[in-house]
């Protein structure tokens, strides 16, 4: 059965009719985005939605934290990190290299660029063999988390699993906590391929995947990887995205959609950026549905 989770915009007046849409199966607050007072009211509030909601915490996910201008700055992170140095990274979703001469506990030292302020909660990818990352959860995940607890919710989206002690904490918090875990690293890839969905359903999460994978035409193996390893997994992220920024769909999205369910993914999560306008997210449901009934069911 064809279904999509949807990106919940936390103050959207849309999110009604779009809760409504018969292929909504679900609604995903991410944890990134600002709130006025805090994760209890807004999961109250998205729970009066009538859909089950999926708070996508970022575990070891690597983000930015507080403002930096390069060049030749400090960019303090999410996480402490150790790697050997230099090393590439990458910022707004693979489209910019740097190169990092340093780590000093949770900064990274720059050798140049990306020549504009950086912003607190941009992704950061740092691929490498030699990356560890110190820690899991973050604060802001904790705290969300103690609110789920609270108000009797259950339902976890991890980001960067790469291991099984990762969904361990989860449930160490949040006893009887149904978690999906997304895959987004080689790390994440190898722990899917060994556990499969042993521990929760998984998401093949295509926005830093496609990174880290580091050649893009690699993430057509990971993508047939994770839906053998579970084959309910969810795939997420980079899906019509052309919608954010034109009404009509660009021919490569509906390609890809295609591949995808020919794959044979049947829940699609749609990300943050065609998720912020009503039109646009209800543009991609309509399309999801009627790209299916060209595709045969396997």
């Amino acid at each position: 059965m064809l279904q999509a989770i949807v990106t919940a915009p936390p103050y959207a007046p849309f999110l009604d009719e779009v809760a409504a849409h018969p292929l909504v199966c679900g609604l995903r607050l991410n944890t990134v985005m600002p709130l006025r007072d805090g994760p209890a009211e807004a999961l109250e509030r998205l729970g009066e939605l009538g859909q089950p909601v999926w708070v996508d915490l970022k575990g070891r996910q690597l983000r930015v934290v507080g403002a930096a201008i390069p060049p030749y700055t400090a960019v303090r992170l999410s996480h402490p990190v150790r790697v050997d140095t230099p090393v590439d990274a990458f910022f707004s979703d693979g489209d910019e290299c740097v190169r990092i001469v340093a780590t000093d506990g949770d900064h990274i030292i720059l050798e140049d660029g990306p020549r504009r302020l950086i912003g607190p909660g941009e992704s950061v990818n740092i691929v490498h063999p030699s990356l560890e990352i110190s820690g899991t959860l973050t604060e802001t995940d904790r705290a969300y988390l103690a609110a789920m607890d609270e108000l009797g919710l259950n339902q976890v989206m991890l980001s960067y699993v790469e291991r099984p002690a990762d969904a361990d904490e989860v449930q160490r918090l949040l006893p009887g906590a149904e978690v999906m875990l997304k895959i987004e690293t080689e790390r994440g890839l190898a722990y899917a391929r060994k556990y499969g969905a042993r521990q929760g359903r998984l998401i093949a999460a295509r926005g830093d995947l496609y990174v880290e994978v580091l050649q893009p035409h690699r993430v057509v193996g990971a993508l047939r990887d994770v839906i053998a390893a579970d084959p309910r997994a969810v795939v997420a992220s980079r899906l019509f995205d052309s919608l954010a920024h034109r009404p009509v769909p660009a021919s490569a999205d509906i390609g890809d959609v295609a591949y995808l369910l020919a794959l044979g993914y049947r829940t699609f999560m749609l990300g943050d950026a065609i998720c912020l306008r009503r039109d646009s997210v209800l543009a991609a449901l309509n399309l999801l549905e009627k790209i299916a009934e060209e595709v045969p069911s396997q």
